[in-house]
């Protein structure tokens, strides 16, 4: 159900700006002056020959680097700057491979091929200290999820140690609840490719494993089970906020949120409102109390306030993409290029970008 290649390349016409060149300087592009031309944010791209980039941008969005991928890349995961310059970028569901690279230097460092009995689900995290990576996969045959956890080297090389499994079908985008637990969104859907195949039975869930025994030490569910629990973050404050795509016949609330010990609560907006997501969220960012998620399928952004758990705005933006926060602001990005700024009173900034984000971003810290 994610936005289909085929509508991200129609969307050339409406992007603006020159196209880029395979490398833009890419050895020299996030080094030097700390604060001038530094790396700030990572996503993956689509470019305007049809071909599929990983691209480290500045903090306006505006490319320093893009390094070639096989195919379609997800999310990116880095490392933090105290510890290291390492990315990775994943796959597209069902994926093959992984890709390590240096975001200070701007050059791929390694590619990972999957297994033949596994494939990526197109998301993972690296812990603090920079160490270890921990990624979202799934058997072949069942879908049954599997996280796995690999070694990172200095100079890039990943090395898979062990697997945590035995949480549910389906894993998608995963993240640190705290240095010792993962938080993955499971989307409890057995596929054939992209082809779901158990609709009426689903049973998606967002689960807690404690990374060293690799058990569940918490399990939240939610009452609709055709709700696919997708793409989650964790604020700062320590809650997670969970984005769902829907694989009912009609509309549902598509972003709850989660506190440890507690149920998982959706938040509100009108029917109307939800029917513009078109059943599909991608990224979520939060900042000061509010939350925002964005739709590739719908077209638009929608803001909540925590407060009162309802919608306070919604918004148009074409291939609504990636979300992050940037210290007291929070960053957009989009298929066509447009990139969105939102202040703290979530105020929005316009600029073009020369890049057609896909539906993830990150800001390094």
């Amino acid at each position: 159900m994610e936005t289909s290649l085929k509508r991200r390349r129609l969307l050339k016409a409406a992007l603006m700006g020159a196209a880029l060149p395979t490398v833009v300087n890419a050895l020299s592009g996030c080094r030097g002056n700390p604060t001038a031309d530094r790396c700030e944010l990572l996503g993956c791209a689509l470019s305007s020959d049809g071909s599929f980039t990983v691209v480290g941008a500045d903090r306006n969005g505006q490319p320093l680097f893009r390094l070639p991928l096989p195919d379609r890349g997800h999310g990116v995961a880095a490392q933090r700057r105290e510890v290291g310059s390492l990315g990775v970028a994943f796959a597209r569901r069902p994926g093959d491979f992984m890709q390590v690279f240096d975001y200070q230097r701007g050059v791929t460092l390694s590619q990972v091929a999957v297994s033949a009995e596994r494939y990526f689900y197109g998301h993972g995290v690296i812990s603090d200290d920079g160490q270890w990576l921990y990624t979202t996969e799934g058997k072949r045959q069942t879908s049954e999820g599997v996280v796995g956890v690999y070694r990172l080297s200095e100079h890039g090389q990943v090395k898979k140690v062990r697997e945590i499994s035995g949480f549910g079908i389906g894993p998608h985008e995963i993240a640190l609840a705290d240095t010792n637990t993962l938080v993955v969104g499971v989307g409890g859907m057995h596929t054939d490719g992209r082809t779901v195949l158990n609709i009426d039975s689903m049973s998606p869930a967002l689960v807690y494993i404690d990374i060293d025994t690799g058990k569940v030490v918490e399990r939240a569910e939610l009452a609709n089970k055709k709700l696919s629990i997708r793409h989650l973050m964790v604020s700062n404050e320590g809650y997670v906020v969970t984005g769902q795509q829907y694989h009912g016949q009609d509309n549902a609330p598509l972003v709850a949120i989660h506190r440890r010990g507690e149920p998982m609560t959706m938040l509100n907006a009108t029917p109307e409102q939800w029917a513009r997501f078109n059943n599909y969220v991608a990224s979520i960012a939060t900042l000061n109390g509010w939350v925002v998620a964005t739709s590739p399928r719908g077209n638009c952004y929608g803001v909540w306030s925590l407060d009162t758990k309802n919608m306070i705005g919604l918004h148009p933006l074409v291939d609504a993409s990636g979300a992050s926060r940037d210290g007291d602001v929070i960053n957009l990005s989009s298929g066509g290029g447009k990139m969105v700024t939102l202040d703290s009173a979530h105020h929005p900034d316009y600029q073009m970008t020369p890049v057609r984000w896909d539906n993830h971003w990150i800001t390094l810290v």
